[in-house]
């Protein structure tokens, strides 16, 4: 499906979805006169959602993926962690907004919670560095895990970033070593760690929280050493060749799947885990995160 088409679809679903929560909110207010139209509305939404992802091309996978109101760690953690408790920053230099950690409890179990947070306004995007972590990110990831493991907790991991931060600063304190250090630490976690790919799963970004027991993918998420565009970039010198390079990183859960790379798809709703966030966070538990 071409990025004009995908496009234009997805913007008609928007639409229909934005009236169908308008009258749903009319109808539980008593005004029954809208049932009609609502009933009409969701039949015609599915059709559409369906008639998106009957052939979706890589590209549109990652166009998926970073849709702006696909659920973020902190709606997974909303709706399937009681309790939770946000624990900040490293002990070494601050805290980092990319990552949220903290405890809470997932069926009643006393789990630990990582999620990578892009945010969604201008403002929680900057504060959230669009869920780019830093190495006091990953030190405040490990500092968690340490203390989960001490008193027998298993983790919960939500990853979502197109990549680790690689600007100056971050260099300056020791970004790659902080990643480096926390692949190797996270093997020896005497707790049982489970990954979750819920949105994009970019370079080491992902990897710096993505060693673990199971290691699933939400079914429209993606995987890649790279994005797609700086994989064009740097191979073709041409940004805009982004569609041919994510067919050819094998990015999809799906691609991930067959080369052993994952444990499980966890499916979302038609069209995307945006139009039912509760429903594939429901999902994901049924999965065993």
């Amino acid at each position: 499906m071409s990025d004009s088409k995908l496009v234009k679809l997805g913007k008609s679903l928007d639409e229909l979805d934005a009236r169908i929560s308008e009258l749903r909110r009319l109808v539980e207010a008593g005004q029954d006169a809208y049932s009609e139209e609502l009933v009409k509305l969701e039949r015609r939404a599915d059709e559409l959602a369906a008639e998106i992802c009957s052939a979706l091309t890589p590209w549109d996978k990652v166009m998926l993926a970073r849709h702006e109101r696909r659920p973020q760690a902190s709606d997974y953690i909303s709706a399937m962690i009681d309790d939770f408790i946000e624990l900040h920053g490293d002990r070494r230099f601050g805290d980092d907004g990319a990552v949220i950690t903290g405890l809470g409890f997932l069926d009643g179990r006393p789990v630990a919670v990582i999620g990578q947070q892009k945010g969604r306004t201008i403002p929680e995007r900057a504060a959230h560095n669009f869920g780019m972590a830093r190495p006091e990110g990953y030190r405040k990831t490990m500092r968690l895990m340490r203390f989960a493991a001490q008193i027998g907790q298993p983790i919960v991991i939500l990853i979502d970033t197109p990549g680790a931060d690689c600007l100056e600063a971050s260099e300056s304190r020791g970004i790659s070593e902080a990643i480096a250090a926390n692949q190797r630490d996270m093997f020896s976690v005497a707790v049982p760690v489970v990954c979750t790919v819920i949105g994009e799963g970019g370079s080491g970004g992902a990897i710096g929280i993505g060693v673990g027991d199971r290691l699933l993918m939400l079914e429209h998420s993606y995987y890649s050493v790279i994005t797609p565009e700086g994989c064009a970039a740097i191979l073709w010198r041409d940004a805009a060749l982004r569609e041919e390079a994510a067919q050819a990183l094998k990015l999809t859960a799906q691609d991930a799947l067959a080369l052993g790379v994952i444990d499980k798809i966890v499916p979302e709703p038609t069209g995307g885990a945006h139009r039912g966030p509760y429903e594939t966070a429901a999902n994901l538990k049924r999965a065993g995160v």
